[in-house]
């Protein structure tokens, strides 16, 4: 009996140390100091687990994971999702000013698209066991991609503590030429891709407190720790971000990231020198122990003298790297530029080689115009996919679409479109592929009309208007790798003006009946309750009353 108590024990923890060496866990700061005086913050958490969250066999295995979400896990392969990403974002990036950011998904609002299997394990695992009379129920039920695609939703939403369950039918598209896979999918298994956006969405510490619980360290110690909501939240911007891809081998790879730009010359009463206390409110009292690797990069400037503090680690071409399980702790950065006296903001020009902004065009409330001006800066033409996603009430006119370069008419550099009508509460996809010459300012134009909508269809603030959310631009620049996944830019979310009902019409209506039947049924009361009787009064004669 001791004997059979000892096997066991020997294999359960041999089983757990081959569980533990399978997964892998890093985390990695990155500090860039901004042309504007801003501080860019970027918190990265990558952990590496061997799995496989396809796997599709009858049998229904267990999950164990060490250092892998375990919640994450379940619905990732309860729901066959061989790719996530997941974005939430308050604020406007200036790419102008701060250039292309690591984490691409930076719109204002939610962001979700995945990669699915077209079939689900759980399909498969059901219909094997199950009666012959109910496998179509099942089919129906499990391997439908859109009905997995709105649990999954549903399953984030009380996940993260967002908003995520109205990505219903009314904001999910299937794009074609855009986000393309960044992970490695099977080449013998069919995926498709959804998407959608809500740009409605904030973000607020409800939600940075489950991406925390997700964490091996859980924010109590490591870069985590720095996580402080307070000063995080009060940024220019600030964005959350999960992203799952499948890598070769089986291996899933989970990075949770956390951006925010910060302004240290609106905390530093007009300097730019900046430190944990000042960005953060906190320092660094130990490192995580199961991070094997922990790292925090600052990009040095190269326009000014400045002085960073405590030495670095080591320096790697342009950044100072610190490794934080060879400092003491605790540990603090900092960054000063001695021979300013207070930082003068300049008018930056804009560095980055492809720039792109959207308008709102006309003021009537049944019709309008999109304007799209694409500037290309660089040497060489430049293929650009625009995505533009509205919601089912506004239908544009493909026939009224112009394109200009430098003010001359040019529809040759159309290379391809599609669009996807809008129907039964879906929205319209439109996708359309450019071709900008260099050096040039290209603008797109079109017109569209704006559906009427039932009065209980409107939001409760319907004089606000409706959230448009932001158009993606697809490309790849000459310097990027080939086995780099393309480039986005997103574009500002817009507000548009639908024709609006009186709302005050019901109120004025009550008011009125209620100011009519009050006077009506105070007279009329009054009339047959009130008792008239002859009252006498000395030296005078008799009053009626």
């Amino acid at each position: 009996m001791n004997l059979q108590l000892v096997f066991l024990i020997l294999t359960l923890h041999a089983h757990f140390l081959t569980a533990a060496k399978s997964e892998t866990y890093e985390e990695t700061l990155q500090l860039t100091p901004l042309p504007d005086g801003k501080a860019f913050a970027r918190f990265a958490f990558k952990t590496l687990a061997s799995t496989d969250l396809e796997d599709r066999s009858f049998e229904d295995r267990p999950q164990h994971y060490q250092l892998f979400p375990l919640t994450l896990g379940q619905l990732l392969r309860a729901h066959s999702i061989s790719e996530l990403h997941l974005s939430l974002n308050a604020g406007k990036w200036d790419y102008d000013k701060w250039g292309y950011p690591t984490d691409q998904s930076v719109a204002s609002g939610a962001e979700l698209w995945a990669w699915m299997s077209e079939h689900s394990s759980n399909a498969t695992r059901l219909v094997s066991n199950a009666a012959p009379s109910t496998i179509n129920a099942i089919d129906n039920q499990y391997q439908s991609v859109d009905q997995r695609w709105k649990d999954m939703s549903n399953g984030l939403a009380g996940l993260f503590c967002a908003s995520l369950g109205a990505l219903d039918d009314t904001r999910t598209t299937k794009p074609q030429w855009a986000f393309g896979p960044e992970g490695d999918l099977l080449p013998n298994q069919s995926y498709q891709l959804r998407h959608a956006f809500l740009p409605s969405e904030s973000v607020c510490t409800e939600n940075l407190t489950p991406f925390l619980k997700l964490l091996p360290c859980k924010g109590k110690s490591g870069l985590s720790s720095l996580l402080n909501p307070h000063p995080l939240f009060g940024s220019d911007w600030h964005g959350i971000g999960v992203h799952v891809r499948s890598l070769a081998h089986e291996t899933m790879e989970l990075t949770m990231t956390f951006g925010a730009v910060i302004n240290p010359v609106r905390l530093s009463s007009g300097k730019r020198d900046w430190s944990f206390e000042t960005l953060f409110g906190r320092e660094i009292a130990r490192s995580c122990p199961v991070a094997e690797r922990s790292f925090i990069g600052v990009t040095l400037p190269t326009d000014s003298a400045y002085q960073i503090t405590p030495e670095p680690t080591s320096v790697n071409k342009d950044a100072a790297i610190y490794d934080l399980r060879l400092l003491s702790h605790p540990v603090t950065v900092a960054m000063s530029w001695p021979g300013e006296e207070r930082f003068h903001h300049s008018i930056v020009s804009p560095s980055s080689p492809l720039s792109v902004r959207r308008f709102i065009t006309g003021g009537s409330q049944s019709e309008g115009g999109i304007l799209f001006n694409f500037i290309n800066r660089q040497n060489v033409s430049q293929d650009v996919t625009c995505v533009e996603t509205t919601p089912w009430f506004i239908n544009y006119f493909l026939n009224t679409r112009r394109v200009t370069v430098n003010g001359i008419d040019r529809d040759d550099i159309i290379l391809e479109t599609a669009y996807t009508l809008p129907r039964n509460h879906h929205p319209s996809l439109l996708e359309t592929t450019l071709r900008l010459p260099p050096h040039s300012e290209t603008k797109m134009t079109m017109s569209f009309l704006k559906s009427f909508i039932a009065y209980t269809e409107h939001p409760p603030d319907a004089e606000r208007g409706w959230d448009l959310p932001a158009a993606t631009i697809s490309f790849t620049l000459p310097i990027d790798r080939l086995d780099e996944p393309e480039r986005r830019l997103y574009t500002r979310n817009l507000l548009i003006d639908l024709p609006t009902p009186d709302f005050s019409m019901p109120y004025n209506v009550i008011i009125m009946s209620s100011t009519v039947i009050a006077l009506f049924f105070g007279s009329v009361f009054n009339l047959l309750t009130r008792k008239f009787v002859w009252v006498k009064t000395k030296g005078a004669d008799v009053v009626h009353q």
